[in-house]
This record gives structure tokens, sequence and C-alpha cells, in this order.
């Protein structure tokens, strides 16, 4: 499977409104907006607008349901998110090990991932409608969480898997890299620099220079903090010899 789109959000009996429209903004953050609803208890409903924050369309395009079947008709795979792991014969993953199973399957493949009530969860009986079940290693002495939150584990590990935008690494304007050469020239610098300032004893080092290089090794220096560090040096070693 390439695409999100032939994956569906199916909250089963959902009691607070709120929740809905929380659980439609923590899908919309991750580009999801498959949502449907299996017997709501107060739906539609302001409350759940106003916790949807924008998220509106989610909210508009959503499918209700008066029972799972229905929910989840035509979908070949179904996963139960579940706080318990109860003893079920059904294969229990975590959130990310599911995301790299649904990944593997076709294209064309219909997935439904269930969420349960907020106080209960999922019935015994909804679970046996379920290939897989998914638990999120929480707190093993405090596990639950409410809708929306594991709603946004799981729409975080599927945006991340299909769709990974986010490139990490330092935020702001490209970095160029630098050379080992490049490198070796700022600890020579540093050496004069520090000898011409007073600050380094060549007789009696004491390892600066070996930590100073340990210290800019971890800091992977880009060809703009090089720089930066240069005109340090060079400015230090001018107001040296104007105070002389």
């Amino acid at each position: 499977m390439n695409t999100l789109d032939n994956i569906r959000f199916v909250l089963v009996g959902t009691t607070h409104p709120g929740n809905i429209g929380a659980a439609a903004r923590a899908m919309k953050t991750m580009g999801l907006s498959n949502l449907h609803l299996v017997s709501p208890l107060h739906y539609p409903n302001a409350e759940a607008t106003a916790r949807a924050s924008g998220a509106d369309d989610v909210l508009a395009k959503a499918v209700v349901h008066d029972d799972l079947p229905s929910a989840i008709a035509g979908c070949q795979q179904v996963f139960g998110m579940s706080a318990r792991l109860r003893h079920l014969p059904v294969p229990v993953v975590d959130p990310q090990q599911a995301v790299q199973q649904i990944q593997k399957y076709q294209d064309d493949t219909q997935v439904a991932i269930l969420f349960g009530r907020e106080h209960s969860g999922l019935s015994n009986d909804e679970l046996d409608r379920c290939q897989h079940l998914i638990n999120i290693p929480a707190n093993v002495e405090y596990s639950s969480l409410n809708l929306a939150a594991a709603v946004q584990v799981f729409a975080y590990e599927l945006k991340m898997r299909f769709n990974p935008t986010i490139t990490f690494g330092r935020i702001g304007e490209a970095r160029e890299p630098i050379s080992a050469s490049d490198l070796e020239h700022l600890y020579t610098h540093f050496e004069q620099s520090l000898m011409a300032i007073g600050f380094l004893d060549p007789n009696n080092p004491k390892n600066l220079m070996r930590r100073l290089r340990r210290l800019f090794n971890r800091a992977d220096l880009d060809r703009n903090e090089l720089q930066i560090l240069h005109g340090i040096l060079r400015a230090a070693e001018n107001g040296k010899g104007d105070s002389q």
C-alpha cells in the first residue's frame, strides 16, 4: 500500500462529542480524513465542531453507521486498538509494527483501525472482527490514553511511514558541509590563537586541544559556523595585539 486514502479510522460508541472533534483534529494534522463513527451517543454536536479546531472538513465527511459491520464493510484488514492485552487468539502489535504491516498490503487493500469507547474500549465481540490487535506500549502503571491521544499516536506513525515530509535536522538555512581538512585548519587556527592570547601554554597543553577537537567533532559544524569560529579567533588575536 502506498496511500493513506484506503485507511479508515472507526470510532465505536463514542460517548463524548468533544472526543470526536479532537480525534478529527488529530487525524487532519497527520493528513488523514477518512473518519467513520459507529453509534456515537451525541453527534452531530457543536462541541465536536469546536474541539475539531479547523478540522471541520474531516467531520463533514465523516460517515455515521448504526453498527460495526457496516462501518468495516469492504475492508480486507481490520485492526483493533486496545489498552488491555486480552487473552484472545489475535496477534498483538505496537503502532509502528502495525503500520509496517499495513504498508506491505496491496494498493487497493481497504484497512480499518477501530477505536473503542472512552471508558471500556472495544468489546470482545468487536475484537472478534479484528485480525490484529494494536497496543500502545505506555506506562504499565497508567496505560490508558484518551481517545484523541490514541488516534494521534497511530496517525503520527502512519504519517511518518507513508509521507515523511519532515526532515530532521537543524531548522533554518541550508547547511553546507565541511571537510576533514577544514576542521584541521580550524584546530590549527585555535592552537595558534590560544597561544597568541596566552590561554594555551605550548609547554603545558594539558590535553586542551584534544578536548576542543572532541567538542567540535560532536558539534557537526557547517560552513557558516566554521567561518564564524575563524572570525572569533581572528578578533581575539587582533584584540590581543591592540592591547599590547
